[in-house]
């Protein structure tokens, strides 16, 4: 099997923050360096074995998507290559090409400015008690995977452990203020919906996915990843049927491995054998592919 990058270490870098897949370096007073690894985590618990090539999926995609959001709004992005990363970086050239960006240091927004625009995963089991989503009043007669009429902004608290809550835009306001949140609300279904449109294009339906932004010099910047599938679920335009759930282009096959298991969902987690690991590679490859081509 071949061996995964389940964790980076940079002894000089300044580790700022690690995450179930990203590790965040900072490089000065202005540039942080960021690198996908290809840990894998399901029900907030990473997961001892990684997928091969998945932080470099995870990269492309969202360098491909922060390129086509430049007329839209601008990114923290600076270099994606090595050859353009400050010269202490280049001996990590083998770990690091493709999988990393070198980013303008922002003051993140704690907000996660999630766009749904069909019925599924927690908008799916919010809707079926109340009808609504983060006090988003929907139409009755919905049925699971249902494609909405409009695309709506349903922001959730920035959790660093756990799971995001979804809150109600007033609660927004509250965190932000009411310009900023406007602004938020109004970016992030512009992103989004050019993101439905090119991606439907290819055959690949966007049902969800969440944004992250930061302030640049006081402008509006989007950072972090963008529109990946650990950040969006993609479904197959062509397997689509509401009524049921989808099958998804990412870590649903992990998921699905592990929900077969006699696990507790805490750590420590089971190791994945090689063939859901395979199974699991090939979809990040294909949906990049897909996306990408």
């Amino acid at each position: 099997m071949t061996t995964v990058l389940l964790q980076t270490e940079f002894p000089d870098i300044t580790l700022v923050k690690r995450g179930k897949v990203r590790d965040i370096y900072e490089i000065n007073d202005k540039y942080l360096f960021i690198i996908a690894t290809d840990r894998i985590s399901a029900f907030d618990v990473v997961l001892p074995n990684g997928i091969p090539e998945k932080g470099r999926v995870l990269t492309q995609i969202s360098i491909y998507w922060f390129q086509r959001m430049k007329d839209i709004i601008p990114n923290h992005i600076i270099a994606t290559e090595v050859k353009n990363f400050p010269e202490r970086l280049h001996k990590y050239a083998d770990i690091i090409e493709g999988r990393s960006m070198l980013v303008q240091k922002t003051k993140p927004i704690p907000v996660e400015c999630v766009v749904r625009g069909y019925l599924t995963g927690s908008g799916w089991k919010e809707y079926k008690k109340s009808r609504t989503i983060c006090g988003i009043r929907l139409p009755d007669g919905l049925v699971e995977s249902s494609r909405l009429n409009e695309p709506i902004f349903t922001p959730t608290t920035k959790a660093e452990e756990g799971h995001d809550i979804n809150i109600p835009f007033d609660e927004v306001v509250g965190i932000v203020g009411r310009e900023m949140a406007e602004r938020l609300e109004d970016v992030s279904i512009q992103v989004y919906s050019k993101a439905r449109d090119l991606a439907g294009k290819k055959g690949i339906i966007i049902a969800d996915t969440k944004f992250e932004f930061g302030l640049n010099n006081n402008e509006l910047t989007l950072i972090d990843e963008l529109l990946t599938p650990d950040s969006s679920r993609f479904w197959s335009i062509k397997d689509y049927a509401p009524g049921r759930g989808q099958d998804s282009f990412d870590k649903q096959i992990v998921r699905d491995y592990l929900l077969t298991l006699d696990w507790n969902q805490q750590y420590p987690a089971p190791v994945l054998p090689d063939e859901i690991v395979e199974k699991t590679t090939a979809r990040y490859r294909e949906i990049l592919r897909i996306l990408t081509s």
